[in-house]
């Protein structure tokens, strides 16, 4: 059998196995292209383990190192408690802070899972205590996070530029997120608006616009101003920040001389925050992306490039593949399986097609595959499940399912216009 068929069905698997099993699929995907690779496709060892992306690796680390340091010692969770505070109580703004907090948390460093974690089970429980509707809230707080995702500074966003330079197509960092916040926005505020939004900032007999702001959050440590080492934590990521935007240090490596400046001050602990990191997302992407490399060598990515060319169009090509990766992305990893998968055929696609602008195929990917992910088969959406106070979670799971696979066709829509 072809070598580039063997390849594409390793590929199949993985992505199945992702879907329906536990199994972590980057350990799959390693032990896979060594397989296909050395013993069918006999390719030297060396290439093989060549294929590990090193710079990704070091890059997700430390970012990720220097943002759970920050959530064990509390500062981002204050952050999110002072912010619910500054609402004053109001209703109708309450979901909306929490969308431009969610986005803003994951655009500087903690990415969108993370801040899904952190935020949605504050928000769930605000949401019922003010009689804001479950499944608004969600949205705002599942939309927000992934808002934010492909910052340059979060871990999907090093993951997807890591992966466009791979293809020659560096440099798009800015546009890439921006895309990806304004679908993300334009979603969330859509659907917030249109199922109810509009009735939180009206006064009624039973739900006030206005509640006790107090009244909305358990009172915790959280609640209290910021102590000297969540100082030192904020001005510690700030200052990586500066570093990485006007003196372009590496991301990763400034990443971790601040994790190494918070832990020598006492400011947190190392051990606590290694064990938090999301060592399954890491394996997750890393292993992925050697068996893609596979695939680029045994030329399986042109056979899929030829696939997806025979059903499109230059016309169609990015409704077509927001919507194939959109609906793959419902029941698997977007940033750890899909866009390591999807992202490489860009190129090809392209050039197959005569399309001279490669960077909105790629947009339509990033963001097709995004926007379904506040599905409650995704970890967004099972955590703003998760974080809901109420016994009964299964009309919320409901409306959730109806929105995350409603997104793989309103996202196809919003890429075929938009790019």
């Amino acid at each position: 059998m072809n070598l580039a068929v063997i390849s594409v069905a390793a590929l199949a698997i993985a992505v199945l196995v992702s879907c329906f099993t536990p199994v972590n699929v980057g350990v799959l995907a390693i032990a896979m292209a060594w397989i296909v690779g050395v013993y069918i496709g006999h390719i030297p060892l060396n290439t093989v383990i060549a294929g590990f992306p090193t710079p990704l690796f070091l890059t997700l680390v430390g970012v990720t190192l220097l943002f759970s340091l920050a959530q064990c010692n509390g500062t981002l969770d204050k952050v999110a408690h002072h912010a619910v505070h500054a609402c004053r109580g109001n209703r109708g703004v309450v979901p909306i802070m929490f969308f431009v907090l969610a986005a803003s948390l994951a655009s500087i460093g903690p990415g969108n899972i993370a801040t899904a974690a952190l935020i949605a089970p504050m928000a769930m429980t605000t949401a019922a205590r003010a009689n804001i509707p479950l499944f608004l809230m969600a949205i705002m707080v599942g939309n927000g996070s992934n808002a934010g995702s492909l910052s340059p500074f979060a871990p999907t966003g090093i993951i997807v530029n890591g992966l466009m330079a791979r293809i020659n197509m560096g440099g798009f960092a800015t546009q890439t997120y921006l895309a990806n916040l304004l679908a993300h926005a334009a979603v969330a505020f859509s659907g917030y608006f249109l199922f109810g939004g509009l009735k939180l900032f009206a006064r009624s007999g039973s739900a006030p616009a206005v509640v006790d702001a107090d009244a909305l959050l358990p009172a915790t440590k959280a609640d209290k101003p910021f102590n000297g080492r969540q100082v030192a934590t904020l001005a510690v990521i700030a200052a990586v920040l500066v570093g990485v935007i006007f003196f372009e240090l590496n991301v990763g490596f400034a990443a971790f001389a601040g994790s190494v400046v918070l832990v020598l001050s006492r400011c947190s602990d190392d051990g606590e925050a290694i064990k938090k990191m999301p060592w399954r997302v890491i394996i997750m992407v890393t292993g992925v992306t050697v068996l893609i490399s596979i695939l680029e060598k045994a030329q399986g990515i042109d056979l899929l490039v030829s696939l997806v060319a025979k059903i499109s169009t230059p016309g169609t090509v990015t409704g077509v593949v927001a919507f194939i990766v959109g609906i793959i992305s419902v029941y698997s990893s977007t940033s750890g399986v899909v866009l390591p998968a999807f992202l490489p055929m860009v190129p090809g696609l392209a050039s197959q097609l005569h399309i001279t602008n490669a960077l909105g195929i790629a947009n339509a990917m990033n963001v097709g595959g995004h926007l379904v992910d506040v599905s409650p088969l995704s970890t967004i959406g099972a955590l703003c499940i998760a974080g809901s106070p109420v016994e009964d979670t299964k009309p919320l799971f409901n409306k959730l399912l109806v929105w995350g696979l409603s997104m793989s066709v309103v996202g196809a829509l919003i890429c075929w216009i938009a790019f």
